[in-house]
This record gives C-alpha cells, structure tokens and sequence, in this order.
C-alpha cells in the first residue's frame, strides 16, 4: 500500500465534499473517490437535496472497473437505507471493491458502524479513521444536529456552505424558530454577523 497516494486521494474526497456544503441536506455532505493506483476512476460528492449518494453515483461511473479499486469515502458508508432499497456499504461490497478507506465515522442509526460490519462480513478490508482529524469539520453540523435537535448556527457574512439562514417568523421565539427550522432538515445555519438577530442568538447560547 502507498500511504502517500491514500493520503492524496482521501483529501481529494475530502475537497469535493467541501465545495456541496449546505446543499445536501438533510443528509450529511459525503466525497467519494474510486482509484486503481494513481487512475481515478471516479470522483463524486452527495448530489443536492442528499440523494443519490457520493458512493452509488461513483459505482455507476466506475462501473465494472470498481472490481478491485480501492474507495476512498469521507463519512461512513450507510449500513442501511431507509428507502428499503441497498445501503452504499452492499453496493460497495457487491461491486467487488479491494478495500475501503473511511475519514469520518456516521453516527446516524442507519449507518453507526453498521456500513463498516457490512463490509467486513463482506470480506472487504476496512480502514477507518483514516484522515479523520481533516475530515472532522465537514460534519460537526450534523453531529451537533443528530445529538441536540437543532440546527449548529453560526454568524458569518454570507450564506455560502451553510443550509440556510436563520429566519424568524413574526412572535416566534428563537427557540422555536431552531426547532421549527431543525425539522425541516436543517444541519447548519447562519444569523448575519453583528446583526441584532445574531446578538441574541448568542446571549441565549444557540450561536456557536
């Protein structure tokens, strides 16, 4: 194995999962990247709105040349899906893959080591954890949102990689508003910087 080129190649997951965040959710931002060698043979990222998935968009484009490749993926792979339809580690595992490199573990139920058992049952070597420290920031959202309820909001000067911006309907609290937006799928959210809104997000302990 040539940890250099695992390094490179888990970071070129990592990058292309950087640029689509807050288009995806309500499912979390995931790169993917299917390699022999130094040959990419694909390179995808969660489609928009979360589906398809970075995995099964890389397997369509590999093909048949997925048989012994190695994937390079930035959040575990689903162990489940609850369409009912095959979860990315099955279709990973029947594609043939060699091995499997994971950055960030998936804490959601459907996924929460239950990709990483699917694949090794499989007889598909696993590592995981591989770059995890790099991979972190992409996810704290949804870590935050999975263990809270809410929405992780944050003050910024523009929109761009958040989910949306917090807005408040007319006598909603922002309580209410975080509990309104976080069930609608919202992971991440921002109030303008040095704006009232934003100031008030903060004294009550919702800005981060």
């Amino acid at each position: 194995m040539n940890r250099a080129r695992d390094e490179r190649l888990m970071r070129r997951a990592i990058a292309a999962a950087r640029v689509m965040l807050g288009r995806t959710w309500p499912n979390p931002v995931v790169g993917c990247v299917i390699a022999k060698g130094d040959i990419v043979l694909a390179q995808t990222v969660t489609a928009p709105g979360g589906r398809p998935h970075a995995e099964e968009q890389a397997l369509d484009l590999a093909g048949t040349r997925a048989r012994g490749a190695t994937v390079y993926v930035s959040l575990e792979p689903c162990g489940e899906r609850s369409s009912g339809a095959s979860s990315c580690s099955e279709r990973l595992a029947a594609a043939g893959v060699a091995r499997v490199l994971i950055a960030a573990d998936n804490p959601q139920p459907l996924s929460a080591g239950r990709g990483v058992e699917r694949l090794r049952a499989a007889g598909v070597p696993v590592e995981a954890g591989f770059l995890a420290a790099e991979a972190e920031p992409l996810y704290r959202a949804f870590r935050h949102k999975l263990l809270t309820g809410l929405p992780l909001v944050e003050a910024a000067t523009s929109g761009e990689g958040f989910d949306a911006e917090v807005t408040l309907y007319p006598d909603e609290s922002p309580a209410q508003a975080l509990e309104r937006l976080g069930r609608a799928g919202y992971t991440r959210l921002w109030a303008p910087a040095g704006s009232a809104l934003a100031l008030r997000l903060k004294t009550l302990g919702f800005l981060t």
